[in-house]
Parts: C-alpha cells; sequence; structure tokens
C-alpha cells in the first residue's frame, strides 16, 4: 500500500465537503461532532456538510475567528471519524506533507508533495500576522481551503487556506489553530481584542503630518475611529498618531497588535501625538471589546 493510500485510508473519513450555506469548500473532523474549517467558507448559521458515507447533514456554525481566518462547525453526529492534531513543531523544508480535500462534496481528493519554504508569517483576512503559516507543493482542486494537511503519520498540522503564484499553497498551522477550534467549540470566544480604529503606517504617518507642517513622528496615524469602541471611549481621534503602546514602541502593526493581547485584564496605555502635544491614553480592559 502507498502512503497515499494508508492516508486516504486513515484520514479521509474525517474529512468533508461543504455545501449548502456555505461558498463550497472542505473541512476536517477534529473532535466528535466538531469540524474545523475556514471562516471564509460559511455564510449564515447552518451548513450542509457531506461526510465520507455519503451522508449528509446540517451543521450549525458554532464560532468564528476570523483573525486566523477559522470556522467551527457543530455536527449532529458525533460518530463520525475524526483526524488528530499534530503537536509538533512546523514540518522542515523537504518534508513529506498529504493535502485531503472534499470540493464541495464530489468527493475524496489526497495529493502529496513537500514542504516548500521555512514557516513564515503571513497576514490573515483580519489583517494579524498568522506565524508559522506552511508553503507546500501538493496540488488542490478548487473547493479545497480548509482541507486537512497531514505528515506521514496522517496527524493534522493544518488547514489548507491559500493558493500562491506558482502553484504554491499555504496552509494555516495546527499551533494556531488547536486551542481555538477547542474554545469555540465549547462556545467561548478567541476573537482578538480590538480598538476600533482605521491606521496608516509609518510612513505614510510621516508624509501626511510633513505635509501640514508637522514634524516627523513615526507611530501609526489614526484615519477614523468608529463609534461606541473603545478607542472612541478613551477619547482617540482621526488624526492623533499612537507612537507607543503598552511602554513599548509602535513600528508598525504588528506592535500594536502585540500589545493589545498583552494587556490581558488590565488597562492598555497608549502614548499619542495630536499635533505637536504628546499625550497619554488609557483604555479600561472593558473597553477593549472583541
Amino acid at each position: 500500500m502507498t502512503v497515499i493510500e494508508e492516508i486516504a485510508e486513515r484520514v479521509g473519513p474525517a474529512v468533508v465537503g461543504l455545501r449548502r450555506g456555505a461558498r463550497g469548500g472542505s473541512g476536517v473532523i477534529v473532535a466528535p461532532g466538531v469540524v474545523a474549517t475556514l471562516s471564509r467558507n460559511v455564510r449564515g448559521d447552518t451548513v450542509s456538510v457531506a461526510t465520507a458515507d455519503g451522508a449528509m447533514h446540517d451543521a450549525r456554525v458554532v464560532g468564528l475567528d476570523q483573525s486566523v481566518d477559522l470556522a467551527v462547525l457543530r455536527l449532529d453526529d458525533e460518530s463520525v471519524a475524526i483526524a488528530e492534531w499534530s503537536t509538533e513543531e512546523p514540518p522542515p523544508i523537504g518534508r513529506e506533507v498529504y493535502a485531503l480535500a472534499d470540493p464541495g462534496g464530489r468527493g475524496l481528493r489526497v495529493t502529496g508533495g513537500t514542504v516548500a519554504s521555512a514557516p513564515r508569517g503571513v497576514r490573515g483576512p483580519a489583517g494579524r500576522l498568522i506565524p508559522g503559516a506552511i508553503e507546500h507543493t501538493a496540488p488542490l482542486p478548487r473547493g479545497s481551503g480548509g482541507g486537512p494537511l497531514v505528515d506521514r503519520t496522517g496527524a493534522v498540522i493544518g488547514l489548507n487556506a491559500l493558493r500562491r503564484d506558482g502553484g504554491l499553497l499555504l496552509a494555516w498551522p495546527a499551533a494556531a489553530l488547536r486551542e481555538r477550534v477547542a474554545a469555540l467549540a465549547s462556545g467561548a470566544s478567541t476573537a482578538p481584542r480590538r480598538l476600533g480604529v482605521a491606521l496608516l503606517g509609518p510612513r505614510a504617518t510621516r508624509r501626511m503630518r510633513h505635509a501640514v507642517g508637522l514634524e516627523d513622528a513615526g507611530g501609526l496615524l489614526v484615519t477614523a475611529v468608529e463609534d461606541d469602541s473603545a478607542a472612541a471611549a478613551a477619547g482617540l481621534a482621526r488624526g492623533d498618531v499612537v507612537v507607543s503602546a503598552g511602554g513599548a514602541e509602535v513600528t508598525g502593526l504588528d506592535d500594536l497588535y502585540t500589545a493589545v493581547d498583552a494587556a490581558g485584564d488590565g488597562p492598555l496605555e497608549l502614548d499619542v501625538l495630536r499635533g505637536r502635544e504628546r499625550m497619554a491614553v488609557q483604555i479600561p480592559a472593558k473597553e477593549v471589546t472583541a
């Protein structure tokens, strides 16, 4: 028996296809009755899911976390086969990997390939960096997004997410998904905190301040503030420049995301430049909302 045959036999029964209530796509059952797929694959509160035995199930969408492009569905049947998450480090360049999918419920696909690059950070649909994304060469047809990428043992090392130039694919890594799937399946929220502002990067900030006769400043320029947001409650305004957060210099969006996430249950302090005046803005944790 070839490795692909073994993978198809071992993991294939846990792969599902998404039909009605979805944009097509695939998913994988990772716990009894729990399907992991991509958040972009689902629409509404229910999805029609085709399992490997040909049965159709109405699955409920029980959780979304767009920061890692993740959706969790709950099946009405907990007896369906499951795949196990890998707990190993991301695979190195050249390691064999196997991609599985059931595009739109049209039947199982299994292909083999190798890891093509070192794990990398890639921005998810919400703009946050997803570290450890796996680039690989196992080809898949359209509708395969959300299907699992597995190692030679059949352990799920990621969910296939993006098609790259030259035919390479990217998978969101298991390390970014495992705990989130379990939390979402239990009804908890895993959405990251946010301030409720639109921002420009340091280069644009310097250019725009120079255009109105203000001195150069690094940091992030606030271009809009959402009503009833944490930023609005704290008094942030359009034109402010966030130069530090949580005591650390802000040189890009990732610095601000890190500070917001690190705030935990405590307050978040921002150092802000308003025109030529430097000021501190403190946002209580209760005001930092998902």
